[in-house]
């Protein structure tokens, strides 16, 4: 299954409306309703720079980076997203709707989902490098993506952010 579109060459990148059709097209047709197009020239560059296309129905499985400096920022490009945080125990702590320009940033071992609430939702990503497998530490309690109780989770947490005020605010 394709996860990523491939990380750009040369010193100047530019997001091109072509471009941008490929990666919301990609994410239509993935069968996990997102596609990533990194374009950090490679997985070694100090700063991950990401933008990740959305649809509804994509399941992002909680999680948290836990190395000190694993901090990450988002920023809404287009669409609607819902963010939400957790305890270690897997309560909610805070819902997040946000719009384009809204922006979250998170500290290391912060466990956090995405939703995108709205078709074509694209995200601006940026996270410390160099890629390391093991910064993305999966929550135990919450489902595996194509899991039997995912899609209940899933809308469940669509529920929370979309109904619900924000407590985090």
């Amino acid at each position: 299954m394709k996860l990523a579109l491939p990380n750009p060459s040369g010193s100047v990148f530019e997001l091109t409306p072509a471009l941008r059709e490929e990666g919301l097209r990609e994410s239509r047709l993935s069968p996990r309703r997102r596609m990533l197009l990194p374009f950090h020239r490679g997985q070694a560059d100090l700063v991950q720079r990401m933008i990740n296309f959305m649809q509804p129905g994509t399941y992002i499985r909680a999680h948290q980076h836990p190395r000190e400096w694993a901090t990450e920022t988002l920023m809404v490009m287009s669409g609607c997203l819902g963010f939400v945080t957790f305890d270690a125990e897997g309560n909610v702590l805070t819902t997040h709707r946000l719009g384009v320009g809204g922006l979250v940033d998170i500290e290391a071992r912060v466990w956090h989902s995405v939703l995108a609430l709205a078709e074509d939702t694209m995200i601006l990503e940026i996270k410390r490098g160099p890629f390391n497998e093991e910064d993305k530490v999966f929550a135990d309690w919450s489902p595996e993506e194509f899991s039997d109780g995912a899609p209940a989770y899933l809308q469940w947490l669509t529920g929370l952010v979309e109904s619900s005020p924000d407590p985090g605010r």
